[in-house]
């Protein structure tokens, strides 16, 4: 690549969902963009590899949810969740009544094979992709990002300059570290992943084990592969940092009513690391770039929002990003619209995924929700939809569902 004199509309700084959703949806405005990635693509990415029916709909307007279907995603209308005391709750998503999704299933697919799907798109467009791109550092002019530099695949230093930097490169993004912007979160856990065969049957449900203060996640990517995570206290596992695999199996056998189901599970691949999960990233104080994706903080797996949220915030992103290179004004109060509309966006739903950590920290607690689900298939069903980011959180909170009342 070389030195760069090119000025581009939009350099989008990570491929994944986030960065590739970005790129599709200002390309298809006719800007002109640069999208780069430290990988090669095809590549693994750690993750639950769960897709929520809404994340359909934004599949959908990317003109890449046939791909995805024909890739072999798994459909899947609920999960089953199992409290501590054997509980068993068959959460199915709302498929009648006043809430209903893109889709009436989820989707389930190895990441592997959807940032592939995206790119692809990507690459017929009028994009200029450029994979094993490692930015390290931004360029600025005052208070303003103006590009980015790096290295290229041949080792060269290479800039390109652009009117916007979009930071859709994950939990380590470059771009927040490089603005100061990564703030630690009280919530210390880490993630524990992998794939297994030989579990058997799931119908076509996911599967969640809740065994304070523990969390364990299956989930059936592709036929006899299942996705298997396990999230812990992040303080439980440093100890085993050299011995992680072996602090892995150790710990799925305290779950006494997982345990049983997987005992006769073939291990498919590594076990893979990932923590502290939960980060935030405070809003730029500079003009002229925003983040997307988990660049821009994450909390917690147990609501599986993270590609939807990948998802919806790139298309709030390109909105204003359409809008501020319309009016040339790249202001920091002209983004900071794209702060309010991810706030607005995503504000219930966090505060939904908080009261339930609440709830699957305390072991008295999340006997007692799920038994109250349990009699409530009504409420349980909504949860479900809110899960699912078609039905408002507020919904919740109907009297008439808290009453017991079912709508008419």
């Amino acid at each position: 690549m070389g030195q760069v004199t090119r000025q581009y509309d939009v350099i989008v700084v990570g491929a994944g969902p986030a960065g590739s959703a970005v790129a599709i949806l200002l390309a298809e405005h006719g800007h002109s963009v640069l999208l780069l990635d430290k990988a090669a693509f095809p590549r693994p990415k750690i993750c639950g590899e769960y897709l929520s029916p809404e994340a359909s709909r934004v599949l959908d307007r990317l003109g890449v949810l046939k791909s995805v279907d024909a890739a072999g995603a798994v459909p899947l209308r609920g999960m089953r969740i199992t409290a501590p005391d054997g509980t068993v709750l068959e959460g199915r998503y709302p498929t009648e009544g006043p809430y209903r999704g893109y889709r009436d299933h989820a989707l389930a697919i190895p990441r592997l094979h959807l940032d592939q799907i995206l790119v692809e798109r990507v690459k017929a467009l009028p994009v200029d992709v450029r994979e094993r791109y490692r930015v390290e550092d931004l360029l600025l002019d005052g208070g303003r990002v103006v590009g980015v530099r790096g290295v290229g695949p041949d080792g060269a230093a290479f800039e390109a300059r652009s009117l916007l930097v979009v930071g859709a490169d994950g939990r380590q993004s470059l771009v927040a570290r490089r603005l100061d912007l990564m703030e630690a979160h009280p919530l210390r856990r880490l993630a524990l992943l992998t794939y297994v065969g030989g579990i058997g049957d799931f119908g076509d449900s996911g599967e969640i084990y809740v065994d304070p203060p523990d969390y364990a996640i299956l989930n059936p990517v592709a036929p006899g592969t299942v996705s298997l995570s396990l999230v812990v206290p992040l303080e439980h596992a440093a100890p085993f940092s050299g011995k992680l695999e072996a602090f892995f199996h150790a710990r799925l056998k305290q779950l006494d009513h997982l345990w049983p189901r997987i005992s006769a599970m073939r291990p498919l691949g590594p076990v893979m690391a990932l923590g502290p999960l939960a980060y935030r990233v405070a809003p730029p104080c500079h003009a002229g770039v925003l983040l997307v994706g988990d660049a821009a903080g994450f909390y917690d797996p147990f609501t599986g929002e993270g590609i939807y949220t990948a998802l919806r915030s790139a298309e709030l992103a390109a909105e204003v990003t359409h809008s501020a290179l319309a009016r040339g004004d790249f202001s920091r109060a002209v983004l900071a619209s794209y702060w309010r509309a991810r706030r607005e966006a995503f504000r219930d739903k966090e505060r939904v995924t908080r009261l339930l950590q609440v709830v699957i920290r305390r072991r008295w607690l999340a006997n007692l929700v799920a038994r109250r689900l349990a009699r409530r298939p009504d409420l349980l069903s909504l949860l479900m939809g809110v899960i699912g980011d078609f039905v408002p959180p507020r919904a919740l909170l109907s009297p008439q569902l808290l009453l017991g009342r079912r709508r008419s």
